[in-house]
């Protein structure tokens, strides 16, 4: 009883500390989401960064391959056809974007047809809006539902503003996008629904150009997470 006693003591202590640095982190960080003017002005600073990154050539890539969390999740994706090839764990799910529902899902290479079928369509739904947003986002801000504006930023530049309104799985998030002089991201800042502090930046400076001359990011900088994008592949 005494040892259980302990360790409740100790997890309430350990529970007050993170309270209290996560208290601290959010006083820090936290910024509240800037407003921007839109108008044709953002939407041309937009296509800059389309220009810069190729989406020209991104728009004619049929596949993509990449993993994201330490490799843990696997990707394929054609996207001419819309289905992508979702791994984690055991699982596989050979998703359809267009008609999820005819999905096909696999547990150790053996189909699944039970009740936990639709389940994991929609895991590996999540998995794909998430782990693809940080392969291709800045080729997804003229998407169904996005609103552009543009941002002034401390240094003078000006910083273009996505917000999304549908779409994914958590709409309503919003993105600051920093460019270079010639239109290439070098990072954003994020206000979404899954981190409860507003403006924290992750890099986007890791470009590669892939064997289709498709510039893509390796990887990205969040603090001192590193968030690698595995190998990746983009080729028709």
């Amino acid at each position: 009883m005494r040892l259980i006693v302990k360790f409740l003591k100790i997890c309430g202590v350990l529970f007050l500390i993170l309270l209290i640095a996560f208290g601290v982190l959010y006083l820090i960080y936290d910024q509240p989401l800037p407003k921007g003017k839109t108008g044709p002005q953002a939407d041309t600073l937009a296509q800059k960064m389309l220009a810069a990154i190729n989406n020209e050539q991104y728009q004619k890539t049929r596949f993509l391959e990449w993993s994201y969390v330490g490799g843990r999740h696997q990707y394929k994706w054609d996207k001419e056809n819309g289905k992508v090839t979702v791994s984690w764990n055991d699982f596989k799910v050979l998703l359809n974007l267009y008609m999820p529902d005819k999905s096909a899902v696999f547990e150790n290479g053996v189909e699944i047809i039970g009740d936990n079928r639709s389940e994991l369509i929609e895991t590996a739904i999540s998995y794909f809006n998430n782990d693809s947003f940080w392969l291709v986002a800045p080729f997804k801000v003229f998407d169904k539902g996005t609103s552009r504006s543009l941002v002034a930023l401390e240094d003078g530049s000006n910083g273009l503003l996505v917000t999304y309104s549908e779409g994914g799985t958590t709409p309503g998030d919003a993105y600051l996008w920093k460019l270079n002089d010639s239109g290439f991201p070098i990072s954003y800042q994020m206000w979404v629904k899954i981190i409860p502090i507003g403006g924290l930046e992750a890099t986007w400076d890791d470009w590669k150009i892939m064997e289709n001359g498709l510039f893509l990011p390796t990887s990205h900088e969040l603090g001192p997470i590193t968030l690698s994008m595995g190998e990746v592949r983009a080729y028709d």
